[in-house]
């Protein structure tokens, strides 16, 4: 039995879903095998040709609605390609990146025109996503941002660096953003799509070298007068960008949070199974009553955060996800991630700092989650507005 025994909600206990639930596993298992996220381990990066295994086997554009080539479900069968991907501990695929952040702006927002000519590609693998918000002086502050994207002609040029992008090494659609106004701020910022293939004078810089998520590619990105042909502006009209991008955000900070449970279900279940079997003076680690007391610490907020998290699942299913309880989530969600596992790290001792052990490898990688998506400092200020 798990530690963290909170059951489906309503919502996901559908046979459809089961059914959905069971291929994506297998998928997994046939496709993502441990020697393979290994190579991608080592390697910095999953290969492109993973990309189109998974949108062949019906695991990308799971909302996209099917006239654009998608598979017209909901964000419950994005949920499902991401706890499967957790439980089988496949590294490095950027789903939720892709799913659930980025193919939205373009079905939200996307021209009619532009729906067409980029969602199928998405929904196959053949285009991998990106988006670039971060440069190397702008961090959360978007309205800082120097990118630039100039009239010219029919078209645009494009000028600026990012820094910190995911998927910056593969992908071949990258959302960037940029003012197209220099003299506004927020309403100077607009979304441009730019395809890489034979774009001239974008360049991808190093592969950066992090302390965690060793399978996950992020990148530096250059543009130097990058030429973008007029129908490259998401929605068709300059101005809007900054607001796409806060519709969207709730979102993408829910799915962070999704992502600290999996983790902190995964640690919690990996140290109980450890402290029932380690023994030291002469009982097991469990045994001892202070490693009850932390443990029974942590099953309590764990849950109570598992309910939560449910609820704010379902307040997306109905369209009513507001930007504070989003902050909320994210916020709380990716601290406690950080107790957690901290705390379960140190019940395993010395081995607890060898990399071959899972408890040491969800350290490394759950330190970033209190930084992208906005920094938790920007989520305690978000939710403080709200009071």
């Amino acid at each position: 039995m798990p530690v963290v025994d909170v059951p489906d909600p309503e919502f996901m206990a559908d046979e459809e879903i089961a059914i959905f639930r069971d291929a994506v596993g297998k998928f997994y298992e046939q496709h993502a095998p441990p020697k393979r996220v290994e190579k991608w381990r080592e390697d910095g990066q999953v290969e492109a040709e993973f990309w189109r295994e998974a949108g062949a086997a019906g695991l990308l554009g799971m909302t996209v609605p099917e006239e654009y080539g998608g598979h017209g479900g909901d964000f419950r069968h994005d949920l499902v390609v991401l706890e499967q991907q957790a439980e089988k501990g496949v590294d490095g695929f950027a789903a939720s990146l892709h799913n659930v952040i980025i193919l939205p702006y373009i079905v939200r927002h996307g021209t009619e025109e532009q729906k067409k000519k980029w969602l199928p590609k998405l929904v196959s693998g053949e285009l991998i996503s990106a988006i670039a918000m971060t440069e190397p002086g702008a961090g959360s502050d978007l309205q800082s941002i120097t990118t630039t994207a100039i009239k010219d002609g029919n078209g645009y040029r494009l000028n600026g660096a990012k820094t910190f992008i995911s998927s910056g090494q593969l992908a071949n659609l990258i959302i960037v953003v940029a003012k197209t106004d220099p003299k506004e701020g927020a309403k100077g910022i607009s979304l441009m799509v730019l395809e890489t293939e034979g774009a001239e004078g974008f360049r991808r810089g190093k592969k950066l070298d992090k302390i965690g998520q060793d399978a996950a590619d992020t990148s530096e990105l250059f543009f130097d007068d990058v030429y973008l042909p007029s129908d490259s502006v998401l929605g068709g009209v300059e101005g809007r960008g900054f607001y796409q991008l806060m519709g969207e955000l709730p979102q993408e900070r829910l799915v962070i949070a999704v992502g600290a449970m999996s983790t902190i279900e995964k640690a919690l279940d990996t140290t109980v199974e450890y402290v029932k079997q380690r023994k030291a003076f002469g009982k097991t680690i469990w045994d001892f009553q202070n490693t009850q007391f932390v443990l029974a610490d942590l099953k309590a907020r764990a849950t109570a955060a598992k309910v939560f998290l449910n609820d704010c699942i379902a307040k997306v299913l109905k369209g009513e996800l507001d930007v504070t309880t989003a902050s909320i989530a994210k916020y709380w969600l990716t601290e406690l991630q950080g107790e957690v596992v901290d705390k379960c790290l140190q019940f395993h001792g010395g081995w607890g700092y060898i990399n071959e052990y899972a408890i040491a490898k969800m350290y490394r990688d759950s330190r970033i989650t209190r930084i992208f998506g906005g920094s938790n400092e920007i989520m305690k200020m978000l939710i403080a507005r709200s009071m």
